[in-house]
């Protein structure tokens, strides 16, 4: 695999005459979306021997729309000039070797069209509008000519070879002109004889008419007479040849001296190879033509089917023509071709370019006719990377264009060997998977919910699975069966399923024996195993462990749940996340440690990536599932969300994760350090992949249209993007192209993705039609584009992981706003201007319980009040009047508490409606009450009844509407509609009263009417003449409101009411009312869970408050702790006491706080802490008294902890908790919490008189602070928990050996490795004292940030002397030490362990000799590259690059001699140092120790700077160590300086 970066490229820009271009030398462009790529051709490429010659070398990027139209400038000393059209409306001129713009005009009011860079003049570009505007611009002088000819839309235009002021204009309609600019765009002939749109003109490359023998009776078909203006032969159009390419299907050959055409050429139908004619294939069609410079004779020109054809134009009756690579199958384009360039490279060769609807850029031989390579492109976001586990070099990229293409990065003869595979796809592939074991079975998922499976090594069409995703896949993966397919016989079960996560939020199992079949959710078999009442969360991921034993589920509520075959036993939540999980990847199994396969990578909405160890929690099986808060390794860096990480198959631990920040970045995950970054990219990354076979090799996909392969010692960053940096790489990005809504096509209500799915120019829009889709673009539908080529080929579609609704967004905006520049003009009709816009809207339905919706729309604390009010009103067994009280107040409770409270939150709303003078919604809340009676009477009271009131009135009985009717028709009377009242008298009998009514008001001829009615003889029916009931919709609230006040409260739709709207609210982000809508269905549990989705402290409290009332204590437990934790970031001490007190189960927390906070107190007191914090709790004031005695009674005041017993709990609870080791990169805020926790146990330990446990507890505290580099807090955490040195520990311990012994010694050994530096840097200062403190080790003001530079040395990792401070100067030659001082240096003996040292030494052998095979393999794998790309490699090649030197550390008598380290010697060193690792004890393993080398220098250092102070004994002892076990890289030059 070569050894080189490589860039799969966005498609080249479709129906655009001239939008690719090269230049003699080997450079070619083409305009791909809003840029223009630039690729090498030829030898200057640079491709590694065997491989196409042809190479991707940059981007220039600066228009903001689609670009149109691109040339180069072919005047020889400017081949480096380049002009550029767009459809943001301007025409930049750009130096390619600078890739900057030179100059730009943005003359055009209107979308341009045609561009061409004139051939004759050196600095004329002319371009031209779909108005008919002609712009020509001189580059030198900055002058420009507006020309307007004809008011049609210009198509295509080029500027004649042989004389500077002609131009030929091929417009829409078929009509072609030749214009003179010299004479202000005078037209010189008007050439009439295609009947539609000019794709194309070319200019015969040899001036005059002799080249072709074509007589004057040719042609009869053509008229004798010229169209157009008949002019004199003059010297400007005599002797000249130009032809024209139309979608009329014809070639036409025009004579200038005759300004008539002379030839017709009109294109053949190739019947393709196996098959017949496609019938659609004549209706889409585009004519590009190339006139080769030396071959006047011959002309090139594209076909139906994307099939290119070379004409012999010297017998013009013969209509002769070859077919390109007429030889060779499938090298042809398999779709219209677009545009033709020819290339001179720099050895001569003629070749010719192509660019094709088909998404490839080929390259052609023009000796030949034969296809020397193609460079495959992108129509559509790189979604999905993965490579195939069998065929280790098969990378299957999902794209957006409806296409999967399958790269084999490992073809030694093209470095761009892809396939493409789109039948049955039909639409965006969003993810992608392989097969484990079965070669070329690749599974794929689509943004409409299709899940496949295609056999890459045949051509049959994809298995498609019969159950659909109701919104995108966001996921595959390959794992074993569960029931019910695990159920099946040995012969009917597969011995792996299918899973898939859609955006709906389920995860479905498929059986890919029986894709037809039934899929089945997972969820059901997660309910039944764990016995899961509550509602189940969102699935955003899934992932299953590499041993098929363990799966991992991401949701959307950033909460990653662990479960265990066969059943799906949950065994572990992970609360890290609180936004959607993007992201799950595990460690590969093949790592140097084995615990490294249960590493567990996982990135979110949130920019951060954690790494959780799993180990312990998978071996241990619990029975119940534990609840993990704590992360083993915090990735911090990226600034947007993380959309893919994926691990190194070469490395332990390091991870590159993708992000939509527009970097990726690779991290050395166990010791949390940032390694390199790639911003290679301009739009948000997608996915990421490692080569499985290069360890330097990763490939990256974005929303940019590109893939790229990039390799990692490249990089010049190592971190992403921060500040202005960050700035700089979103305005790159922000030059993507803006959205455009989408023409003809009516938008689907679908809301796909995880990563948002909006893909920029996926000349997709794929749609299920009646036609084949082929490359994202049906035929029907390209047609259609084709008609139209003055919208761009970008269409926009918008979605996202998160399962909502979306509308089109622009690439790296926030807002969705669309801006269309003013200057391009779209040709359509312009609706009405009188309608006004108030018709078309809707008029807003008004809300039927105001009230209610006002006071949900209160302040958040409010809106949490409420939800406490209302759990504890739902699960207390009897109110209390203060209960009462508060839910009197808060009346709109009643929706989801009882009946009652119900009726009186309709009395109140009732009331309101009427107050503000719409009895017709009171009306209505009392329907909904059920008091049908009372509603009428209250109407006919205040006279408002109404037909539909009446219509309802026998629903109340027969007397109640005989009553109502006769109201309303009085009430009718006072209004006047006399002929109504009596109607409605009729209806219900009285006709003497309908008469006299109508009588008494003059109505005679309706009386006469009634009179001869007044025997009754008609059957008179129930109100005939009453309008149609009045119809309403009820959602949401008033549904609920409906349903509660009349279905009884255990009615299965009353609940399912409240979770809808729930579940509505909790995607619109109202997690409060959600919260109310749970508790009404009685899912406390959901409740609790929706409140914590913010986040923030005040939303943790609320849910653990919540939790805790219904009695959730597990959950309310955890959410306390969260909400502490958040307080604690923002140094809250009071608010996070607070909510630790929410729970018992907290307490030995709330210690750890205390802890926390009289330390931060003490290090604020004496300047070493990063921040002031103004909110400690009362209790911390106190100073005086050691620090332990302070802790202790506060524990006691404030927390009740008394007795040994109590104090034993607390020990025990705080013994269950783990966190993981410290590294330098640990943020100081999570150090210091895990240090403190330690701390605590230190504390608890003794006050039990547990010493052994309380030993170890401060070695851990003390070792935690060692490891992450921060000499501060480990001399704070001995001065307040060892003042006086570790001799009382040794006393209490006494003196006989235990197991607690080692860690005894260790302990020791750090608190003397503290002290001996603190002494070290005292003789530092100009006035060296014995005791002091770090901050005066440079006479400077002190901070954390200093001692942590100061002591950043674990000399494991860095040179020891780089941390070390160099003294001032030499010291006083009087100086005197105190006897401290000297007892100090007595004790240092104690650091001089002999068995540390070789196990240290043992240790450090080991990490050098991995570090030396590893660079041995990467070099033997560019060596065999090399090796396989050359003819006849010298035999002893590999032998050679195994033996030869490496930079790495090696041995020192070795590298002194500068002799060869061979692959034998160095595994012999690997496996001594492991086995003289294996035979020390495990007490001595166990514990770390300070570097003994490290102590050793120090003293030989003090030494050298205050002679006398350390003893010869002891200099002599350092010395024999530093000789003995210094062989090593990190120490070798500096045992050389004191040992020599």
């Amino acid at each position: 695999m070569g050894q080189e970066p490589r860039t799969l490229p966005p498609s080249p820009n479709w129906y655009c005459a001239r939008c690719s271009d090269a230049v003699p030398g080997g450079l070619f462009g083409f305009a791909a979306r809003t840029s223009v790529f630039l690729v090498r051709v030829g030898p200057g490429a640079g491709a590694i021997p065997g491989t196409p010659p042809f190479r991707v070398i940059g981007e220039l990027v600066g228009h903001t729309e689609r670009v149109s139209g691109f040339t180069f400038s072919h005047h020889p000393g400017q081949y480096n000039l380049c002009a550029t059209s767009s459809d943001d409306g301007t025409v930049k001129i750009w130096d390619v070797e600078t890739k900057a713009v030179v100059t730009e005009h943005a003359l055009h009011q209107h979308t341009i069209s045609a561009l061409h860079w004139s051939p004759q003049v050196k600095d004329l570009i002319v371009s031209g509008d779909e108005k008919g505007v002609v712009f020509c611009y001189w580059l030198n002088r900055n002058d420009s000519q507006h020309l307007f000819i004809e008011p049609r839309t210009i198509f295509c235009l080029t500027c004649s070879p042989h004389h500077e002021d002609l131009v030929a204009i091929g417009y829409k309609d078929g009509i072609v002109v030749i214009i003179d600019i010299s004479k202000k765009g005078e037209v010189i002939h008007r050439l009439r004889g295609h009947d539609d749109e000019i794709h194309s003109i070319a200019w015969c490359p040899l001036p005059g008419e002799d080249c072709l023998s074509i007589s004057q009776e040719e042609n009869s078909e053509e008229p004798a007479i010229p169209n157009g203006k008949v002019t004199a032969q003059t010297p400007v159009t005599k002797g000249c040849y130009l032809a024209t390419g139309s979608k009329d299907q014809t070639i036409r050959i025009w004579s200038c001296s005759r300004g008539r055409g002379v030839m017709v050429l009109k294109l053949p139908f190739l019947k393709r190879r196996g098959g017949g004619i496609d019938p659609t294939i004549k209706e889409r069609l585009w004519l590009t033509l190339h006139w080769p410079k030396d071959q006047p004779t011959q002309l090139v020109s594209s076909c139906f089917g994307g099939e290119l054809l070379l004409w012999d134009l010297t017998q013009s009756w013969r209509r002769k023509y070859t077919l390109f690579s007429a030889s060779s199958e499938g090298q042809n384009h398999s779709r219209i071709v677009f545009n033709l360039c020819p290339l001179q490279t720099e050895d001569d060769k003629q070749l010719l370019l192509s660019t094709s609807m088909d998404r490839d850029v080929k390259c052609w031989d023009m000796a030949t006719l034969e296809c020397c390579w193609s460079l495959p492109s992108l129509g559509g976001f790189a979604y999905s990377l993965a490579f195939s586990p069998v065929d280790m070099g098969c990378l299957a990229i999902g794209v957006g264009d409806g296409m999967i293409r399958v790269w084999n990065t490992l073809s030694i003869k093209n470095n761009y060997d892809v396939k493409n595979f789109w039948q049955g796809v039909k639409s965006k592939v969003t993810a992608l998977c392989w097969h484990p074991t079965k070669e070329g079975c690749l599974a794929f998922g689509t943004d409409d919910g299709k899940v496949g499976l295609y056999d890459t090594y045949s051509n049959k069409p994809p298995q498609i699975s019969s159950t659909y995703h109701k919104k995108t896949v966001y996921t595959l993966a390959w794992g074993p069966p569960l029931p019910p397919i695990s159920l099946g016989g040995e012969g009917d079960r597969p011995s792996l399923t299918l899973y898939s996560c859609g955006g709906e939020g389920i995860v479905l199992q498929h059986n890919p024996w029986k894709l037809g079949g039934e899929a089945y959710d997972i969820n059901k078999l997660i309910r039944d195993t764990n016995s899961i009442k509550y509602k189940l969360p969102v699935h955003t991921e899934v992932s299953w462990k590499a041993d098929g034993k363990i799966m991992a589920l991401g949701n959307e509520d950033g909460s990653i749940e662990i479960f265990q075959v066969p059943n799906l036993k949950l065994i572990c939540t992970i609360q890290q996340h609180h936004k959607l999980v993007n992201t799950i990847s595990w460690h590969h199994e093949h790592g140097s440690q084995p615990e490294l396969s249960y590493l567990m990578a996982s990135g979110s909405n949130n920019a951060v990536i954690y790494v959780h160890n799993l180990k312990t929690v998978i071996e241990s099986n619990p029975e119940s599932p534990v609840t993990i808060t704590e992360p083993y390794r915090t990735l911090s860096g990226h600034t947007a969300k993380i959309t893919s990480v994926a691990w190194s198959p070469h490395h332990d631990g390091r991870l590159v994760s993708a992000s939509y920040d527009g970097t990726a970045q690779v991290w050395d995950t166990l010791r949390e350090e940032p390694l390199c970054n790639f911003r290679g990219h301009r739009g948000r990354l997608l996915c990421v992949a490692w080569s499985p076979l290069d360890p330097d090799c990763i490939y990256s996909g974005a929303d940019d249209f590109c893939v790229y392969k990039w390799l990692t010692p490249m990089q010049e960053h190592s971190r992403p993007p921060q500040g202005k940096k960050s700035i700089e790489l979103e305005k790159k990005r922000l030059s993507q192209p803006k959205p455009k809504p989408k023409k003809k096509k009516k938008p689907t209500s679908r809301a796909p993705v995880k990563q948002d799915v909006y893909d920029g120019n996926e000349d997709e829009s794929i749609r299920e039609s009646s036609g084949p889709v082929e490359n994202g673009l049906s035929d029907q539908e390209g047609e259609e584009e084709a008609r139209e080529p003055e919208l761009p080929s970008s269409i926009i579609s918008v979605a996202s992981r998160e399962p909502v609704t979306c509308t089109p967004v622009s690439i790296g905006f926030e807002k969705s706003k669309i801006t269309v520049n003013n200057k391009v003009t779209i040709l359509k009709k312009e609706p009405p201007k009188e309608k006004s816009e108030s018709i078309t809207k809707k008029r807003k339905a008004r809300s039927m319980l105001p009230l209610t919706t006002s006071l949900d729309h209160r302040s958040k604390e409010e809106l949490h009040q409420d939800c406490l009010v209302l759990a504890t009103a739902k699960h207390s067994k009897e109110l209390n009047e203060d209960m009462s009280a508060d839910l009197e107040e808060r009346f709109h409770l009643g929706l989801f508490t009882d009946r009652t409270a119900l009726y009186r939150m309709i009395e109140v709303e009732g009331k309101g409606h009427l107050e503000n003078g719409h009895p017709e919604l009171f009306h209505q809340l009392m329907l909904w009450k059920g008091d049908l009676k009372g509603v009428l009477q209250t109407a006919a009271e205040r006279g408002e009844l109404t037909d539909s009131l009446v219509a309802m009135a026998p629903v109340a009985g027969y007397h109640v509407w005989l009553w109502a009717v006769e109201a309303f028709a009085k009430q009718l009377c006072f209004q006047d509609q006399y002929v109504k009242a009596a109607s409605h008298l009729l209806s219900i009998h009285k006709v003497y009263e309908a008469v006299e009514l109508l009588r008494s008001n003059h109505f005679y001829s309706s009386v006469l009417i009634l009179s001869l009615r007044s025997n009754h003889s008609a059957e008179i029916g129930l109100n005939p003449s009453s309008p149609s009931y009045y119809t309403f919709t009820i959602i949401h609230l008033e549904a609920i409101a409906v349903a509660k006040a009349r279905l009884r409260p255990e009615d299965p739709i009353l609940k399912d009411l409240y979770l809808t709207w729930g579940a509505i609210l909790e995607k619109d982000g109202h997690y409060a009312v959600a919260a109310k809508c749970y508790l009404g269905a009685a899912s406390a549990y959901d409740a609790a869970k929706v409140l914590s989705k913010k986040g923030d402290a005040a939303s943790l409290k609320t849910a653990a408050e919540l939790a805790s009332i219904v009695g959730e204590n597990e959950l309310s437990s955890s959410l306390a702790l969260r909400c502490a934790q958040e307080l604690l970031l923002a140094r809250n001490w009071v608010g996070a006491q607070e909510a630790l007190k929410l729970h018992e189960s907290l307490k030995g927390q709330r210690l750890v706080f205390c802890l926390l906070e009289l330390l931060s107190k003490r290090l604020e007191e004496r300047q070493l802490s990063e921040g002031k914090s103004s909110s400690y709790n009362v209790w911390a004031a106190g100073t005086e008294g050691p620090f332990v005695e302070r802790v202790t009674a506060v524990w006691k005041s404030t927390f009740s902890l008394e007795t040994p017993e109590q104090y034993q709990a607390a020990l025990q609870q705080l013994q269950t908790i783990k966190y993981p080791s410290a590294t330098n990169n640990t943020p100081s805020k999570q150090l210091l919490l895990h240090i403190c926790h330690d701390l605590t146990l230190a504390v608890l330990s003794q006050q039990v008189a547990s010493w052994d446990v309380a030993v170890e507890a401060l070695l851990r505290a003390v070792v935690r602070s060692y490891d992450s580099g921060n000499f501060t807090i480990m001399q704070e955490v001995h001065s307040a928990f060892l003042p006086e040195g570790c001799d009382h520990l040794r006393d209490t311990l006494g003196e006989h050996q235990s197991p607690t012994t080692p860690a005894f010694k260790s302990l020791e050994a750090f608190f003397i490795y503290g002290r001996l530096y603190e002494f070290w840097w005292s003789l530092s200062k100009p006035c060296p004292k014995s005791s002091v403190w770090v901050r005066a080790a440079h006479g400077r003001t002190t901070s954390v940030e200093q001692s942590q530079q100061i002591d950043s040395a674990s000399p494991e990792e860095t040179d020891p002397n780089i941390s070390q401070p160099k003294p001032s100067g030499p010291p006083e030659l009087d100086l005197s030490l105190t006897e401290e001082s000297e007892q100090m240096l007595i004790t240092c003996k104690e650091l001089f362990s002999e068995k540390h040292a070789s196990l240290q030494n043992s240790q450090r052998t080991v990490a050098e000799v991995q570090e030396t095979l590893a660079e041995m393999i990467r070099q033997h794998q560019k060596s065999q590259v090399c090796k396989s790309t050359t003819n006849g490699p010298d035999k002893n090649e590999s032998e050679q690059v195994a033996e030869q030197p490496l930079s790495s550390p090696q041995n020192q008598c070795k590298e002194e001699k500068n002799q060869p380290l061979s692959l034998p010697e160095l595994t012999k060193s690997l496996t001594e140092a492991n086995e003289r690792i294996a035979k020390f004890p495990e007490s001595v393993k166990i514990w770390p120790f300070p570097d003994v080398l490290e102590c050793c220098l120090i003293l030989l250092h003090i030494g050298a700077q205050c002679p006398g102070s350390v003893t010869q004994d002891m200099q002599q002892q350092a010395q024999e160590l530093l000789q003995k076990y210094g062989n090593t890289k990190v120490y070798r030059r500096y045992c050389q300086t004191f040992c020599t």
